[in-house]
């Protein structure tokens, strides 16, 4: 999940391509479940200007994924405007985290500094791997840093927006 710690939205997904002839879409979700976003509601897609609501007229799981009918939406030509487009929901509606859990929204953007005080870059995007998520950092050099907590990650400070890490650049 992604976005600002500081934003009432958390980004939970994003609009894939149609599904069908009846104004079906694919749904890619950023949570370790995609189930999990049928418990959520409402649901906000990205527009030019930030948020809208959007009514969720059904959805089911396909695969790995879901497909959802949007309200709006009755044909594939429908659906096509809101191909790639964000999915959010209300950070109110999520549940509490634990001490050292985090949102992929709330890491993403963060400034990685290594145990040497050097600045690596910011972190860009999150992998999930299985065995651990993955922050992808972008600076002078891009590099995947594995998100273990202790071993690799010594400390996420969301107020500077910083974390901490034990890596060393090649």
């Amino acid at each position: 999940m992604e976005s600002d710690s500081s934003s009432e939205y958390v980004i939970v997904g994003r609009v894939g391509s149609s599904f069908g002839v009846k104004g079906w879409v694919k749904v890619f979700s950023f949570a370790d479940n995609a189930n999990t976003l049928m418990d959520y509601s409402p649901w906000f897609i990205e527009n030019n200007t930030g948020w809208r609501n959007i009514k969720v007229e059904g959805m089911r799981e396909h695969g790995k994924g879901l497909i959802v009918k949007f309200a709006e939406c009755h044909a594939p030509e429908e659906t096509n405007v809101l191909n790639g487009k964000k999915i959010a929901v209300l950070r109110s509606t999520l549940p509490s985290l634990k001490k050292n859990e985090y949102y992929w929204t709330d890491l993403t953007g963060l400034t990685v500094i290594d145990q040497h005080g050097a600045t690596l870059g910011q972190v860009m995007y999150l992998i999930a791997t299985g065995s651990n998520d993955v922050l992808v950092v972008k600076g002078e050099k891009e590099h995947a840093i594995p998100f273990l907590l202790e071993d690799v990650v010594t400390r996420v400070d969301l107020d500077k927006k910083e974390i901490h890490v034990n890596w060393e650049v090649i």
